[in-house]
C-alpha cells in the first residue's frame, strides 16, 4: 500500500519541488495551498501524514494541527517553519504534531520523518482494526446459539446492556458468565473504557483485597510503592466479579461500600479513593443458600441482584451443541495447522447424548482432544474420549456401536498420535502398558 502525503503550503513552487521530491520517494503526495482546503482534501482522501506550513494565508499550522487531530486522530502532522522557535515548537507538539521542523535547516530531516510517521500511523490503523474485530468478537452476535434458553439470556442482557445497572449473572460452571459479562460491556456506554475481570475464588483473603482495591507504600513488608488496584484500572468502565459466592465476609463489606458511596479505602490507606464502576458480577452458588448459612450478605446480594441473568446449562440447550462443536472444531484445526475437519452424525449424536456437567468449557476441552485424535479429516465417535464415549454409547441404541470395536479404533488412533510410541499411549489412555499389550494382542492391532 502506497503511503499518502498532503502537503499544505502556499508557496506554489516550494509546494511543487516538494511535492516532486516525496513522490520520487514512492510516496502519493496531495496539494493544498491553505488550511481550508487541507480540510476539504481530508474529507474526501484517506492521508496518512499532513506536511503542513505554519504560516498560511488563512491561519496557523500550529492551530490547524489541533483541529486536524481532533478529526482525524490516528493521522500524522508534520509542521514546516521558516522561523522556528521554541514555545512555538512545544506548542505544536501539545496540540499532537508528530515533529516541528525548521525549513533549509532540517530539509533532509523530510522524508526520514516522513517514514516514521507513516509507520506511526500504520500501527494505529492495526490498532483500531484490532480493536474493532475484539469488539465484534465480544458481540452479543458473537454469542453462539439459536435455542431458546439462550436467545432469551441474551435478550435480558441486551436489555440492562444500555443502562448502568448492577448485574448478577447466575448459573453453572462452563456456561459463558465472562462472556456475556464482556458483550454486556461491550454494549454499554462504558465499551470504550476497560474492562477488568478476577476470579475471587483464585486468591486468599489479603491477596484478593490487594488485587481489588491496591495499597498504599509502606502498608506491608515489600510494598515499596503505591500500587492501584483492579477498581482503579476499570475506573469509568466495567469489573467484572467472577465466582462472587467464594468472596470472604469482610471483602463483601468494602465490596458493598463501592456499590453504595463509590469509594474504597487501599490497604494501609486512610483517605478513601473514589471511582465511577459498574459492577457484573458472577456466581455458579445459590446466593439464598449462602446467605442461611451466613456464608453471604444479604445486604450485598440485594445490591448486586438489581437484575439477574441465569445462564442456561449446556443441556438444556442441546439444539446449539451442534454449532457449538463446529465452531471449536474450526478453531482448533486451524490451531493444529489441519485441513477442515467434519463431524460423523454419530460424532454429533454423541454429543448431543452427553449430560456436559461442565457445560461449554468440557464441550470445547473434548473437541480440542478430539481434533488431537483426528484421522483423514473425519471426527467420528472414536476420535471421542473412552469415557464420554461410554457414557454416551449406553443412551444410543445397542446396535448402533460395538463398544469393543470402538475401544479399538480409540487405542488405533492413540497409537498414531503418538507415532506408535506404546508407554505414552498407555500415559494418554490412563491404563498401565501390561493392559495396553494385552489389548493390542485382544484386538490385533
Amino acid at each position: 500500500m502506497v503511503n499518502r502525503i498532503l502537503l499544505i503550503d502556499d508557496e506554489e513552487k516550494l509546494r511543487k519541488l516538494l511535492a516532486k521530491i516525496i513522490g520520487l520517494e514512492g510516496f502519493d503526495v496531495i496539494e493544498a495551498s491553505d488550511i481550508k482546503s487541507g480540510l476539504k482534501k481530508l474529507e474526501t482522501a484517506d492521508v496518512d501524514v499532513v506536511l503542513c506550513d505554519v504560516k498560511l494565508p488563512d491561519g496557523n499550522g500550529v492551530e490547524a494541527a489541533k483541529l486536524i487531530k481532533a478529526r482525524y486522530p490516528i493521522v500524522e502532522i508534520i509542521l514546516l517553519t521558516a522561523y522556528g522557535n521554541i514555545p512555538d515548537g512545544v506548542q505544536a507538539i501539545k496540540n499532537g504534531a508528530f515533529e516541528y521542523i525548521t525549513k533549509g535547516d532540517d530539509n533532509n530531516r523530510i522524508i526520514p520523518l516522513l517514514y516514521k510517521a507513516c509507520e506511526k500511523t500504520a500501527l494505529a490503523r492495526r490498532v483500531k482494526q484490532l480493536e474493532r474485530q475484539l469488539e465484534d468478537k465480544l458481540s452479543f452476535d458473537k454469542i453462539i446459539g439459536r435455542s431458546p434458553a439462550i436467545r432469551s439470556a441474551i435478550g435480558l442482557a441486551q436489555k440492562v446492556a444500555v443502562t448502568d445497572t448492577t448485574v448478577l449473572l447466575t448459573g453453572e460452571t462452563g456456561t459463558g458468565k465472562e462472556v456475556f459479562a464482556q458483550a454486556i460491556h461491550q454494549a454499554s456506554p462504558r465499551r470504550e473504557h476497560s474492562f477488568v475481570a478476577i476470579n475471587c475464588a483464585a486468591f486468599t483473603k489479603d491477596l484478593l483485597e490487594n488485587e481489588l482495591f491496591g495499597h498504599r507504600s509502606g502498608a506491608f513488608t515489600g510494598a515499596t510503592k503505591d500500587q492501584r488496584g483492579l477498581f482503579e484500572e476499570a475506573h469509568l468502565g466495567t469489573i467484572f466479579l467472577d465466582e462472587i459466592g467464594e468472596m470472604p465476609l469482610d471483602l463483601q463489606s468494602k465490596i458493598l461500600r463501592v456499590l453504595e458511596t463509590g469509594e474504597f479505602l487501599k490497604v494501609g490507606d486512610s483517605k478513601p479513593t473514589k471511582v465511577n464502576v459498574r459492577i457484573i458480577a458472577a456466581t455458579n452458588r445459590n446466593l439464598d443458600t449462602e446467605i442461611e448459612l451466613d456464608h453471604f450478605r444479604s445486604d450485598l446480594f440485594y445490591r448486586l441482584s438489581v437484575f439477574t441473568i441465569e445462564l442456561p446449562p449446556l443441556r438444556e440447550r442441546i439444539q446449539d451443541i451442534k454449532a457449538l462443536a463446529e465452531y471449536y472444531v474450526t478453531v482448533f484445526a486451524l490451531k493444529s495447522n489441519l485441513k477442515p475437519l467434519r463431524m460423523t452424525d454419530e460424532f454429533i449424536a454423541a454429543l448431543e447424548k452427553n449430560t456436559w456437567r461442565g457445560n461449554i468449557r468440557e464441550l470445547k476441552n473434548i473437541i480440542e482432544r478430539s481434533v488431537i485424535l483426528s484421522e483423514g479429516g473425519l471426527l467420528d465417535v472414536s476420535s471421542l474420549p473412552f469415557d464420554h464415549i461410554e457414557a454416551a454409547a449406553s443412551r444410543m441404541h445397542a446396535s448402533s456401536f460395538s463398544m469393543s470395536n470402538i475401544e479399538k479404533r480409540h487405542i488405533q488412533r492413540v497409537l498414531h498420535h503418538t507415532n506408535g510410541n506404546k508407554a505414552e499411549a498407555a500415559r494418554l489412555l490412563e491404563i498401565g502398558i501390561a493392559t495396553l499389550y494385552r489389548k493390542i494382542e485382544e484386538y490385533k492391532i
